[in-house]
């Protein structure tokens, strides 16, 4: 019986076994893709919302914002916040809060209480991400780490590829309050399952030596202001505004004090001595600026398919759907295949597949034909599925179970951090790049050129054709002229972002291919040193 009993529950202090694995990966995946896709279905209803708070177009953005920068800021704290209450116990409140958070949401009679339901939402939700990936490496053995680490990449990559189609089809089919109101019945489900199936570590609760209130302070500052910066500097014209100076002032000394001070806390609330560890330092980074990259290319082909191409937001959302499921097929195939290969192979070949795709997709133009765009889409997916399985699984694998909801919150926190700073530098440099593309074409393209000649004599009938008599004519000529050139510019803007994206993940490809040839080499000279 104490065999069995030893064999069942396994040695004092370590997890209890649990019936089905499956069961516990249902149970907190649901409440984190839940969390992920309430990020992105959400932007596509701030039209709709404008129109219902009788909003400007700038205060409508809050509600987004309040929600990134309520995120920003917990997902460091969870892995503190699990030492203090449980790691289930906070899971679950984390998923309740999200729930009540969502229905607060959708039931918002002013713009005011919507942006407060949203932090709360955001609070809330923040948890599910960390936590749920320190759960599934705890639950799973460690050679069935890559399978738990697909299985998560799976809800963090796809719910955001699918969730501005499915909040559009359901604030054009009922109302934008649904899109949150749609959150209720899986919450209260996620809830009941992990309270149900999730195991309790005993070692996750601890009684801490005391409350890090300064790190927390340090942490909402340094985090909430950066966050806030990174998602609307661009709007203000970066450091021409005044409260993007303060507010970056802040959040660089803020993180300056903080990295002092919890270096130094017993129990602190952002565990930065796991960057000591290589191999979770260069993993966490190579995901920070993995995320960036693949986060900024993301937001741009949207743009690209309905400003230049002129798809409509549903058929731009249909063209995602063959990436979707590349990611998918990547993560399945490189999940299990981790426990058997080293997970740099699979990084640098990641790497060179966002590379190559980055490459495809910085040469295309206005005539570039549907499957043109799903071929190099598709190759995309799958490079950000074999990189997203491998790098989250080769940071985590050192860190042990006692430590691994701290790891993986500061995991979180770099890949978050690097996905808002992507988003926030391509945004910027679209701008900037279709201003200076603009002003190179404008020295080529004038009325007295041949081309410019050419081009305004074949608009000429095609205007008066249209009804525009003679006079009107040469001036909209000029006009169609100018938009063109509006256009072009905007274009190779697009291909110089993702040309310089290309660079970006080569050089990533390069720096991970040296580590795996140092790691390889040293490994060789232990091995020679040892037999002799």
């Amino acid at each position: 019986m104490k065999r069995k009993r030893a064999e069942e529950f396994g040695p004092p202090g370590a997890p209890p076994r649990v019936a089905n694995k499956w069961l516990v990966a249902a149970a907190v995946m649901l409440g984190t893709m839940m969390e992920i896709l309430d990020i992105t279905i959400a932007n596509v209803s701030l039209p709709h919302m404008r129109g219902t708070f009788s909003a400007t177009t700038d205060e409508i953005t809050w509600v987004l914002t309040s929600y990134l920068v309520a995120s920003s800021v917990v997902i460091p704290m969870s892995g503190w916040l699990s030492a203090i209450f449980g790691r289930k116990r906070y899971f679950i409140m984390s998923i309740l809060l999200f729930t009540a958070g969502s229905v607060l949401c959708g039931a918002a009679p002013t713009l005011a209480i919507m942006v407060a339901a949203r932090v709360i939402q955001g609070a809330g939700g923040a948890a599910m991400i960390p936590t749920s990936q320190a759960i599934l490496m705890e639950t799973f053995p460690k050679e069935q780490h890559g399978l738990a680490m697909a299985m998560w990449g799976l809800g963090v990559t796809l719910a955001p590829a699918v969730g501005p189609t499915l909040g559009g089809w359901i604030t054009d089919n009922y109302s934008w309050r649904w899109i949150f109101y749609i959150n209720f019945p899986p919450g209260l489900l996620a809830a009941l399952l992990v309270a149900l199936f999730v195991p309790e570590p005993s070692y996750v609760k601890r009684k801490l030596a005391g409350v890090d209130y300064l790190g927390v302070v340090l942490l909402t500052m340094a985090i909430g202001c950066g966050q806030v910066v990174l998602d609307r500097g661009e709007r203000a014209d970066w450091f021409a505004a005044r409260w993007v100076v303060g507010f970056s002032a802040v959040s660089i000394m803020s993180m300056a004090a903080l990295a002092l001070w919890e270096l130094r806390a017993r129990d602190p609330v952002l565990d930065l001595r796991l960057l000591r560890s290589p191999t979770f330092a260069l993993g966490s980074s190579f995901m920070g600026i993995f995320s960036g990259v693949m986060y900024g290319s993301l937001i741009l082909l949207p743009i690209f398919l309905q400003e230049f191409l002129g798809y409509t937001a549903w058929l731009a959302g249909l063209v995602t759907v063959p990436r979707a499921l590349a990611v998918m097929v990547a993560m399945i195939i490189t999940g299990p295949l981790l426990s058997r290969t080293d997970p740099k192979l699979s990084i640098v070949a990641g790497f060179v597949c966002m590379a190559v795709s980055m490459w495809q997709i910085g040469h295309y133009n206005v005539e570039v034909d549907f499957w043109h765009v799903v071929t190099s889409t598709l190759l995309q997916g799958f490079g950000m599925g074999m990189a997203f399985v491998a790098l989250s699984t080769w940071a985590l694998t050192g860190v042990g179970k006692e430590r691994m909801g701290y790891g993986s919150a500061l995991f979180n926190v770099i890949r978050n951090t690097g996905a808002s700073a992507g988003i926030a530098i391509v945004s910027t440099l679209l701008v900037r790049w279709a201003q200076w593309y603009q002003g190179t074409l404008v020295t080529h393209v004038n009325r007295f050129s041949k081309p410019a000649k050419i081009l305004l004599e074949r608009l000429d009938p095609s205007l008066l054709e249209g009804g525009a008599d003679i006079a009107q004519a040469a001036p909209l000529a000029l006009e169609r002229l100018y938009w063109l050139l509006q256009q072009q510019a905007a274009m190779l803007a697009f291909n110089q972002i993702h040309r310089d994206l290309m660079v970006v993940m080569a050089l990533l490809a390069v720096t991970a291919l040296g580590v795996t040839t140092f790691v390889l080499l040293r490994r060789r000279c232990q091995c020679s040193l040892g037999n002799r």
